[in-house]
C-alpha cells in the first residue's frame, strides 16, 4: 500500500503490477542503473519528506512534458540527484498485509476479508474454521510475526484506505472497517500510515 504520504521504489527485474482505488494521481520516475545504485536494491517504501515530494511532482508534472519549458537536461538531473539523496536518507515505513500461507490462517483470513467490520472473538472465529485460539495465534506469530489484534488492525487500516480513497467519510469509515468509536480508528489510523484520515482524504 502506497499512500499519498509515502513513495514506492522498484528495482529493474521485478515483475510487478498495480492497482488504484478512486481518483489517484499517480507519477512515475525511472532512475538510471548509476542512480539507482544509490537506493535499496529490493522494492521499498519509504515516507517522503516534502522536498521530495516537490521534486517528484517538478519531475513528472505536465511542464517536464513541455519542449518549451525551462528545464534543461542537467537541470532535471540535478533534481534527480536531489530525490535520490532524500530517499538515501529515508525511513523505509512499508504498509503491506502479509499473506498467511497456512490453511487455517487464509481460512482466518478470508473471513475479514469479507468483513473487516467483524469484531468476533478469535476463539469464535478460529471455531468456524476449526482451530483454537491458541494454534491460530501461534501460527500468526511463528508466520508473519504478528499478534491477531495487530494483523487485524492493519487488514482494517489497508481496507480504510480504499474507503478514503473513495471518498468515504471518516465515521463511515471507522464503522465499516469495525471501529465503533472513530476517535479510536483516528488513533490507530494515525499511528500507521503518519496523518489522520481525514488529512488523508484531503491530500488524495
Amino acid at each position: 500500500m502506497v499512500p499519498a504520504n509515502r513513495v514506492a521504489w522498484t528495482p529493474g527485474g521485478f515483475t510487478h503490477y498495480h492497482q488504484a482505488h478512486g481518483d489517484t494521481d499517480m507519477r512515475i520516475l525511472f532512475l538510471t542503473p548509476a542512480q539507482a545504485r544509490l537506493v535499496p536494491p529490493r522494492p521499498s517504501v519509504f515516507t517522503v519528506s516534502d522536498l521530495a515530494r516537490e521534486v517528484l511532482l517538478t519531475l513528472t508534472g505536465p511542464r517536464s512534458y513541455d519542449p518549451d519549458a525551462h528545464h534543461t537536461a542537467a537541470g532535471q538531473a540535478r533534481l534527480v540527484r536531489v530525490l535520490v539523496d532524500e530517499l538515501d536518507q529515508a525511513q523505509e515505513q512499508p504498509l503491506q498485509l502479509p499473506e498467511p500461507h497456512d490453511d487455517r490462517l487464509r481460512a482466518l483470513a478470508q473471513l475479514l476479508y469479507d468483513d473487516p467490520a467483524d469484531n468476533t472473538p478469535l476463539a469464535e472465529l478460529g471455531h468456524k474454521i476449526g482451530a483454537s485460539a491458541r494454534t491460530l495465534s501461534r501460527l500468526l506469530r511463528d508466520e508473519l510475526g504478528l499478534t491477531f489484534y495487530q494483523w487485524r488492525t492493519q487488514l482494517r487500516i489497508c481496507h480504510a484506505l480504499v474507503l478514503l480513497a473513495e471518498g468515504h467519510d471518516t465515521t463511515h469509515t471507522a464503522h465499516a472497517c469495525g471501529w465503533s468509536n472513530p476517535s479510536t480508528f483516528i488513533t490507530a489510523f494515525t499511528t500507521l500510515i503518519g496523518t489522520t484520515p481525514g488529512r488523508y482524504r484531503s491530500a488524495n
